[in-house]
Order: structure tokens, then C-alpha cells, then sequence
């Protein structure tokens, strides 16, 4: 990276330019390294230029040279630069021009980026001991989340190497109205720093020139005016002064400045600061706090401090459901603020292989994964997830089979566990019964009335239920057979029993025994309804007996039901095992009975009376 003729490989350079400036034109590039892509910002110029003072090197050569040596935050990040023919490449980070963003800023994002600048300024002459000499518009980028870099660094030199002879030759090429009338005055007098703060002073006002509504923002322009252009050298304030103003002592510039800061502050420092950070950044608005502060927030010494985890990452990780002040006074940032500057943040988190970064991140996954789109899910987030489970760490492995099953319901099981899948469960809850045939009961039905020539297409029903007797003549019972030594029954006997059981019984529901056959029927009847169409009557005696019914209207008597009078149960399906061992007597042998005397009989079977017991009758002791 550090060597001047190392071309990135697989860099796409575009051919249409973001500026063009006298030396050089600025172009957007990317990387497409292994599935990931970085953006670039490459600046392309000629090699040698003419002039005594790029003799020795070009000056887009010096301003990559200058940017490799000093390397500070608020400062160009320097990438790699290489020679090609007769061109020179300086690729450094993605950003582009301050002028181009500059009318969508507020006095706010102005008075942030002035500071980082101004930050840049104190770090090139306090440790540096380096003058910038063409700080301008043209000398600043802004970044895509929003930061200020200096750069420009064509024109820096120590102090040592900075003389009247060396601010002449540059003087044609910089920026005119950033440049110090009173140069030489600031050589002899040994105050070299003020030809960059009278060079910030104009910056500044230009800046706030149309921006200044408050009355902050008014005094520090009327300070850059009358202070940072004095006209005498030695009464220009210092950027270590500058930066104490009052202007750059913004609750938000304070944070901001503790988060770039942060490796060089004390645990009991930070444990400060993470405590009250969440309702110090409830006061600004979402959209500048997550375009100037998310980078910061989400930087790996903010991820593992143990009072950030606790205090500011339940409401940075959340996303607004709403628009209630609840939910606001929970969370950070809505949704679209949400999808637009984090989201992208937290896809090149999950690419980072620490354990612990990766288990913060899956602690709140569900308060932010609907944020993403399933594409990202499933292309950039899934495989990462899958890369977890295969660790040693178990607790690593636990957290991410949680995650895991959340992603089910978006991505679907085939998705997220892959392979082949089968129905190997079933629904076992209980279902709301229903008054209708059973698949045997509508089998045996069809069969029976196909039997007796009555197809069920020509059944017409009424919405009354069918008199029961047209039933039977369908199918009727048959009579049971009287069994060998069986005792006769007369039919008055047999209807005075019918007679007897009709007035015993209260309902239909009575005994089960007795109501099983007019049950049977009637669940038939109801059946007959359900599966006949209303466009044809019953043919021949069942189509009379169903328009008698209708016509009467009302459910008949239990004793004119067409029954026969010999009940008889259904035949048992069970067999008879014993059938076959019934004794058969067969015998060749004939024996003959003696006739016996008519006479001797009737003496054997007379019958004498005793006088004795004709009135009294038999005792209890004669049993």
C-alpha cells in the first residue's frame, strides 16, 4: 500500500471525472476483491509538469507523498499510488469535493466539519511542525458519512523550508484570496502558524457568510473577521485558541470529538460518558446524528465497552415502530434513517470474525433484522450466520441457532437449513364435529338403495324430513325366523306388549336397546336429505309416501311407524364356533315300545282325593 508504484489489482477506474483542477482530475474508483467492493477516489494528473518548482517531483506526486507521511483523522486517508506511462494515480478514500455538498449543509454540519479541519490545522504545525499554505474550499473533502478531511497537500512544507522565496513561486497557484498579504511580516515576526489561520479565517467566512441565524455562528464570523485576518501577524489567536471558542463548544462537537478520541480516554471516562450518551443524542435530530455519528457509534472499542452494551446499544440497535414519543424516547433512529446510514455499517460488521463483536450484534439482531431486504439476508448475513454455527465457541453457537430460527419466518426453512424436508408431523388439535355421513355409512347407503332400483339422483326431498315407513319399503327388515321349541304368541298378545312398551316410554332418547333400530332409521332419513337432489321425486310407493308426509307436515307417531311386529336384532357378524359340534345321533337299530294297557294307565294316573285336606288347603311345612 505504501509503495508508490503498487497498482490495486482488479481496480475499475471511471473515465468520466468527479473535478477537474489545474493539476489534476478526480475520478470515482472501485475495488471488487473476493465478493467485496470498496470504493475508491483516485486522482489522475501528469507526471511532470513544468515550473521551477516541480523540478524534482510533480505536484500530484508531492500531495501523495505528503499524504503518506502525515496521517491523522481529520486528514486525507492516503490508499496506494503508482505510475502508468506517462501518468501518475493517487487513490485515496472515497469523498468528494466540499463545494459540491456545501449548499445542502446546515450551520450545524458546517460548524463540525470547521472543526475537524481546524483539529487537522493544530495536529500539522503543533506536532507536525508543518505549514499547510492553501487552506481553501478546494483543500477539503468531505466523506460519505459526512466528515471533513483536509487535503491539498501539494503546496505543505516544514517550517524549517518555509521562506519568502518558496511562498512566491506557490503563490500564482493557490488559492488568491486565502493568501496572507501579509507574508512576509509572518516569515520575520517567526508567526509561520498565521499564514494558515488567516487562510482558515477566510474559509470559515466564507462558509457562514449566508449560514450565521444564530448568535453563535455570528460571533465566531465576526472572530474569524476581526481576529484570524488581523492585519498585525502577532495579534492572530492560535488553532489551540481557536478550538477553545465558543463555537466549537457544541454539545454535538463534544461528543464527537470524545468518540474520535476514545482510545485515549480512562475507563472511568468512558463509563461516563456511555451512561448519559443515549439522552445526550435523543436532542439532536436523527438523520445528522446518524450521518456524522454512526461510524463513531459502531466502531469496535464502542461495541465491547461494557457500559456502552448496557446504556447506549439497546437504543442504537432498535429502529422507531412509530411516531410516539415512547417509542422515540427508546430508540435512536426511524426507519429510513435506520436503513439508509446503519444498515450498511452493520453488513461489514457481520463480515468481522470476532466472537464478541458478532455475539453484541446477534443480541440485537431481532430489534433490526426486518431492516434489511431478504436479498441481504440471504446473500450477505445467512452465510456469515452459517460460518458461526461451525465454531468451537458454544456460546457463539447458541446465540447464532437463535438467530437462525428468527430468520426462518422471513427466508423460509429451505432457505436458511437447506436440504430435503418431509411432513413428518400432523396436526393433531381436535376438530369441530359435524352432523354428516360417514364415507361407510354413504357407501352402504348407495348400495342399498341401488339394490332396489332407486337412484339417488331422482330423489326429491323437502326440506321436512322423510316419513320413515317409505324407508322401510326401501329396505326392509326381514322377519326373523321362530326358533325350533319356540312357545306360540298371538298378535293380541304381541300388540298388547307394543301398546305396553309405547306408553313407558318418555322420549325417543329413552333405552338405547329399544330406540336402536328407530335411530338407525332416522340418522338414515337425515342422510338421504344431505346427498339427494331437489330436481326429481321418488319413483312408484316411496315418491307417494314422501308427498304424504309433506302434505301432513308434522313428524308421525312413534306407534305409526311402518315396524314389523316381530323385532328382530341385526344379524351378528360374529361366527359360530360351535355350530359344527352339534351332536348327530344316527343309529341302525330300531326299538320297539311296548304298548301299555289303556286300563293300567288310567290306574297308574288317577288321581285320589283325601277328605282330610279338601277346605284347608297346603301349609307352609307341605313345601
Amino acid at each position: 500500500m505504501g509503495n508508490e508504484q503498487s497498482e490495486i489489482n482488479g481496480i475499475e477506474i471511471e473515465e468520466k471525472a468527479i473535478e477537474v483542477r489545474d493539476f489534476w482530475s478526480q475520478h470515482s474508483a472501485y475495488v471488487l476483491d473476493s465478493e467485496n467492493l470498496t470504493n475508491l477516489t483516485v486522482l489522475i494528473g501528469e507526471f511532470t509538469i513544468d515550473g521551477l518548482l516541480w523540478v524534482s517531483q510533480g505536484p500530484l506526486e508531492q500531495y501523495g507523498k505528503n499524504l503518506m507521511i502525515y496521517r491523522h483523522p481529520c486528514i486525507l486517508k492516503y490508499v496506494t499510488s503508482w505510475k502508468k506511462y506517462t501518468k501518475y494515480y493517487l487513490a485515496v478514500e472515497e469523498a468528494v469535493p466540499l463545494s459540491q455538498v456545501v449548499g445542502t449543509l446546515n450551520p450545524l454540519q458546517i460548524s463540525i466539519g470547521l472543526h475537524s479541519i481546524a483539529k487537522a490545522l493544530y495536529f500539522l504545525h503543533e506536532q507536525a511542525q508543518s505549514s499547510h499554505n492553501n487552506v481553501c474550499t478546494t483543500s477539503v473533502y468531505v466523506t460519505r458519512d459526512g466528515s471533513w478531511k483536509l487535503g491539498g497537500m501539494e503546496y505543505l512544507c516544514k517550517y524549517k523550508e518555509l521562506n519568502s522565496d518558496y511562498l512566491g513561486k506557490t503563490k500564482s497557484s493557490r488559492y488568491n484570496k486565502a493568501v496572507d498579504p501579509n507574508e512576509e511580516a509572518c516569515i520575520v515576526k517567526n508567526r509561520k502558524c498565521s499564514i494558515d489561520v488567516y487562510a482558515f479565517g477566510v474559509l470559515a467566512c466564507e462558509l457562514l457568510k449566508s449560514k450565521s441565524n444564530d448568535a453563535t455562528s455570528t460571533e465566531f464570523y465576526e472572530f474569524c473577521k476581526k481576529s484570524l485576518q488581523n492585519t498585525d501577524v502577532t495579534q492572530r489567536p492560535s488553532f489551540n485558541a481557536i478550538l477553545e471558542h465558543d463555537f466549537f463548544n457544541h454539545d454535538f462537537i463534544t461528543i464527537h470529538n470524545f468518540l474520535v478520541e476514545l482510545p485515549l480516554k480512562s475507563d472511568g471516562e468512558k463509563t461516563q460518558f456511555f451512561q448519559q450518551l443515549a439522552e445526550r443524542l435523543n436532542c439532536f435530530d436523527s438523520t445528522l446524528v446518524a450521518r456524522l455519528l454512526s461510524g463513531l457509534l459502531l466502531s469496535r472499542l464502542v461495541l465491547l465497552n461494557a457500559t456502552a452494551q448496557k446504556k447506549l446499544l439497546p437504543y442504537l440497535l432498535a429502529v422507531q415502530n412509530d411516531v410516539t414519543e415512547e417509542s422515540s424516547s427508546q430508540t435512536l433512529f426511524p426507519e429510513e434513517v435506520f436503513k439508509k446510514h446503519l444498515c450498511p455499517k452493520l453488513l461489514e460488521i457481520f463480515k468481522v470474525r470476532d466472537a464478541q463483536i458478532r455475539m453484541v450484534l446477534l443480541e440485537h439482531f431481532r430489534n433490526f433484522m426486518h431492516m434489511f431486504s431478504e436479498e441481504e439476508l440471504q446473500l450477505y448475513i445467512l452465510p456469515e450466520l452459517l460460518v458461526g454455527i461451525k465454531d468451537t465457541n458454544d456460546t457463539l453457537v447458541s446465540v447464532t441457532l437463535r438467530t437462525l430460527a428468527d430468520l426462518v419466518p422471513i427466508l423460509g426453512a429451505s432457505t436458511v437449513i437447506g436440504g430435503k424436508r418431509a411432513k413428518l408431523f400432523h396436526d393433531g388439535r381436535p376438530t369441530q364435529m359435524e352432523r354428516r355421513l360417514s364415507k361407510s355409512m354413504k357407501t352402504h347407503l348407495k348400495n342399498s338403495v341401488a339394490n332396489h332400483g332407486v337412484l339417488l339422483d331422482q330423489i326429491s326431498l323437502s326440506s321436512d324430513p322423510i316419513r320413515l315407513s317409505s324407508v322401510t319399503d326401501i329396505n326392509p327388515l326381514p322377519e326373523r325366523p321362530r326358533p325350533d321349541g319356540g312357545e306360540e304368541t298371538s298378535m293380541d298378545e304381541i300388540e298388547q306388549s307394543t301398546d305396553g312398551d309405547l306408553e313407558n316410554w318418555d322420549e325417543w332418547d329413552t333405552n338405547e336397546g329399544q330406540n336402536q333400530l328407530v335411530n338407525t332409521e332416522h340418522s338414515i332419513t337425515n342422510d338421504l336429505q344431505s346427498l339427494a337432489s331437489e330436481k326429481h321425486s321418488l319413483p312408484s310407493k316411496a315418491a307417494l309416501d314422501v308427498k304424504e308426509f309433506v302434505r301432513r307436515g308434522s313428524i308421525p307417531d312413534i306407534s305409526e311407524l311402518d315396524i314389523k311386529n316381530q323385532v328382530k336384532s341385526n344379524k351378528s357378524d360374529d361366527m359360530d364356533f360351535f355350530q359344527d359340534m352339534e351332536p348327530v345321533i344316527n343309529t341302525n337299530n330300531k326299538y320297539v315300545v311296548n304298548e301299555i294297557g289303556h286300563s293300567n294307565l288310567e290306574s297308574k294316573l288317577a288321581v285320589q282325593l283325601s277328605n282330610d285336606a279338601s277346605e284347608e288347603g297346603w301349609g307352609e311345612e307341605d313345601w
